[in-house]
């Protein structure tokens, strides 16, 4: 029985199990082969689970085939080696054997790794068994090195210095064209000398790189290819308007299309129904389903969230202040696949900007009662004033002691309004988020379902900078444009005031207004 196909979000692609884009067209193979044929040692980059092993073991295929001329290309993972930490030889015995278990035909390699570690010592062993390699090789040597930058300190600096030392030698006495692969550029590989004292960049040591190219998302027209394939095989259609939410919700982010298009095509019963079509709310459902499952991509965003590069980016996005981030933070998270690759500064995607605050605020998730009746009016229909008069009594009641506890302290306000917003998913309605650094506040979109149909509410998040009077006219221009935008029936401007001089008497407010023809209501807090 031939297998079923299906949508892979883990491992590496295979042509007779998973849909798939061709992996060789998803960065530019003329430049890659060109790249291989003179001599180039490069670096491929890109978020995690977008397609970098794929496409390598597809180059290595390729060369191996004789695509590039006359060579002989192996491919390896040194992710194994990151446990030998700072210990030299146990990284250099995994390298080393790790690159022996991948060699295929003559096994040259092989019977060489051991002599060349015992003879040169761990701090030279790389070097030594790639020279003993490419001088007994019939053909000239292209090495691929996957998931390089997860090595960390004094072994990830001697591998690189190695591999610096040994470029003068090709392609006769050393390998011809070596790739590092990994999340990062070069540039951001970090090292250290003496156990951690003084931070070594990672282009330092290996400055003899000629490119760094980045694997990209996947475009709007390989998106509609990848689900066509599960229309092909199996009949089941994905609506057009379904189609479009996969594009917009993942941007082409590879694993969020895959995992997306899996949910709701073999997780869900009811898609399972090849004879039923995929819709718009199928493709929504199994977007809120992955977001609380936390798979493991998405788990990871928190990981990635601790870190001080990212924060300076990310924090800013959250509160509205222009930040204080450098280029090299930018590009940094660009290359992390958290914010887009183009400007202006924005989060990657919409899932993303959905995980971010959750991730952040999952303490605070854990302790609030989360009951949703209570905001729901007789009708059945969201009574967003009731809503909001609650936050207002929580933000009074707990903000100084749960601001204390965030680790983005600065968007600690737009956080909590956030979360409490949250409890709408909870009763079933759903919450969309838009944050941009520079913005200058926090967009909440809260959708209702109501009969057939859906009421939507725009909740704007400011926070006061100048004279209440200045921030209450920019806020309801804005809140006014975000409605027309989004056709909301109702528009509610949450102005929070940080300072210490004024009471909570003076900061907790409400006032019904209109901005542009429509009803507004301001919320002081």
């Amino acid at each position: 029985m031939t297998p079923v196909r299906f949508f892979n979000t883990a491992g590496p692609v295979r042509a007779d199990r998973h849909y798939r884009i061709p992996p060789l067209s998803r960065f530019d193979l003329e430049e890659v082969l060109t790249l291989v044929r003179q001599e180039k040692y490069f670096v491929l980059h890109a978020p995690r689970q977008t397609g970098k092993t794929t496409a390598l073991l597809a180059l290595r295929d390729l060369l191996n085939e004789g695509a590039a001329g006359d060579l002989r290309c192996v491919y390896a993972n040194l992710e194994e080696a990151q446990a030998a930490r700072e210990d030299l030889e146990l990284a250099a015995q995994t390298i080393l054997s790790q690159i022996a278990s991948e060699e295929s035909g003559d096994r040259i390699f092989r019977d060489l790794w051991k002599d060349a570690l015992s003879d040169a010592g761990p701090g030279r062993a790389v070097g030594e068994a790639l020279t003993r390699w490419s001088r007994a090789a019939p053909q000239p040597l292209v090495l691929l090195l996957d998931e390089v930058d997860a090595l960390v300190g004094d072994t990830l600096l001697s591998l690189l210095r190695q591999l610096r030392v040994g470029y003068t030698r090709r392609p006769d006495a050393f390998p011809q064209s070596i790739v590092l692969c990994g999340l990062r550029d070069v540039r951001d590989y970090r090292t250290h000398l003496d156990s951690g004292k003084e931070v070594v960049a990672g282009g330092s040591p290996f400055n003899i790189k000629a490119e760094s190219l980045r694997l990209g998302d996947f475009t709007e027209t390989e998106i509609r290819a990848l689900l066509g394939q599960h229309t092909e095989e199996t009949g089941q259609e994905f609506l057009p308007e379904a189609v479009e939410t996969v594009c917009e919700q993942t941007r082409g982010q590879p694993w969020l299309v895959n995992a997306l298009a899996y949910e709701v095509c073999f997780r869900k019963k009811a898609g399972r129904d090849r004879s039923r079509a995929i819709t718009a709310d199928d493709l929504l459902d199994a977007r809120e389903a992955l977001i609380l499952r936390r798979d493991t991509h998405l788990d990871q965003l928190g990981d990635k969230l601790r870190e001080d590069r990212v924060r300076r980016v990310i924090e800013p996005m959250l509160s509205g202040d222009d930040g204080r981030a450098s280029k090299h933070d930018y590009e940094y998270v660009r290359d992390l696949g958290l914010v887009a690759a183009d400007d202006p500064t924005r989060i990657a995607n919409p899932i993303y900007q959905e995980v971010i605050p959750r991730e952040l605020t999952w303490l605070l998730q854990q302790s609030l009662d989360l009951d949703t009746k209570w905001y729901v009016d007789a009708e059945g229909g969201l009574d967003v004033p009731k809503l909001l008069t609650g936050f207002q009594e929580f933000f009074r009641e707990h903000s100084e002691h749960w601001l204390g506890r965030f680790d983005y302290q600065e968007a600690g306000v737009q956080l909590l309004l956030q979360l409490y917003c949250q409890r709408v998913v909870n009763g079933g309605g759903k919450v969309y988020r838009e944050y941009g650094l520079g913005r200058r506040r926090a967009d909440l979109l809260l959708s209702w379902p109501q009969g057939d149909s859906w009421s939507r509410f725009v909740v704007e998040c400011k926070v006061l900078r100048r004279s209440r009077k200045a921030t209450e006219r920019r806020g309801l221009e804005q809140t006014a444009a975000y409605m027309d935008l989004c056709g909301a029936e109702a528009g509610h401007l949450v102005i929070f005031d940080r300072s210490e001089e004024r009471s909570w008497e003076e900061k907790i407010y409400r006032k019904e207004t209109e901005a542009a023809g429509r009803p507004i209501t301001i919320w002081g807090a």
